[in-house]
């Protein structure tokens, strides 16, 4: 099955296609987060199924359609990967995923452990996604397939629009690393809420995306600094910035600083571990004046590296400091 664009039909069937071990997240208002944040947001939980993260919709539904025979190669900052590893064993497609160099540990054990080849290539996830490409073009029956490229993988992302459907909110902040995620959830927002505003949210860090859906223009930037490197992005993909140009309101930037208090807030309100990408959205809600009544994000992943525990732990040399002040709503 070959297509071309998103669409709100695709994603209200693959409801109905992805594994249901993905679907039906949990999605509430905490009053104790409400608290903290000093204004009321309903989190959606996309840590709670076999992979700690939402790329399982996606990962699901393209390999449903995928042909008989393929090998199926991709590159990953480590979710996305295991996702594809967990669909391809499942279907017993072989599957490898390249890696940075530097990629978290946890996350190329976890591939390897999901029956995935685990190729660690390149300074940054852009040049592993190179040696990937380069990889599948020189092997028979290896199809390269990109997460921001691939319809399917965003149709199925998507499906936690449809979910979310039901809290008639006003204001989605979505975490953007490959634009994949975004685009699913705003195609299908758009044509069925439109009056649902969906804001991007990026490291200020990695802020190729925000600038490419500002201008239109995908363009690279610079080596990226920032612990959330489930969104890490360099290089955008010039699909999910189209898709993210028609659907999405407005994209965000958010500091180091700003992510590392969203993560203890949300450790100590909701007792979750979240990777720094997965609490983007609830550092926007910290740092932006949204001006909405309603709003809402999605905690993405939860597989967070050994060493970020110690660096979310409370500093006996600072016990004095009253930490980062929250602005004013």
């Amino acid at each position: 099955m070959t297509k071309m664009r998103l669409s709100p039909d695709g994603i209200e069937e693959a409801t109905r296609l992805i594994d249901p071990v993905f679907l039906r997240t949990p999605q509430f208002r905490d009053s104790a987060l409400s608290r903290a944040l000093r204004r009321d947001i309903v989190v959606k939980v996309e840590t709670l199924n076999p992979l700690r993260s939402f790329k399982g919709r996606g990962a699901d539904l393209y390999m449903r359609w995928l042909t008989a025979g393929k090998h199926v190669v991709c590159a990953s900052a480590g979710n996305f990967g295991q996702a594809v590893a967990y669909a391809g064993r499942a279907r017993s497609v072989p599957v490898t995923v390249f890696t940075a160099h530097d990629a978290n540990p946890n996350k190329v054990t976890r591939m390897r452990e999901l029956g995935a080849e685990v190729i660690q290539s390149g300074e940054d996830f852009d040049a592993a996604k190179e040696a990937a490409r380069a990889y599948a073009r020189t092997r028979r029956q290896c199809v390269f397939v990109e997460d921001g490229e691939e319809p399917l993988i965003a149709e199925g992302a998507g499906t936690i629009a449809v979910e979310l459907a039901p809290l008639s909110l006003d204001t989605l902040l979505v975490p953007v690393g490959n634009g994949a995620l975004i685009s699913g959830i705003g195609c299908w927002t758009k044509a069925r809420s439109p009056r649902t505003r969906v804001i991007g949210v990026c490291a200020a860090g990695a802020p190729a995306m925000a600038t490419s859906w500002r201008t239109g223009v995908p363009e690279a930037t610079g080596p990226v600094s920032t612990m959330a490197d489930g969104i890490a992005v360099r290089v955008p993909v010039p699909t999910a910035v189209a898709w993210m140009r028609e659907v999405v309101d407005d994209v965000l930037l958010v500091e180091e600083e700003d992510i590392c208090l969203a993560l203890r807030m949300v450790r100590d309100t909701l007792g979750l571990i979240l990777e720094p990408s997965g609490a983007v959205g609830i550092a926007a809600a910290l740092r932006h004046d949204l001006g909405t009544a309603s709003l809402g994000t999605i905690l993405t992943g939860s597989n967070f590296s050994d060493g970020l525990l110690e660096e979310l732990a409370p500093d006996p040399a600072r016990a004095d400091d009253p930490g980062p002040v929250l602005p004013a709503h």
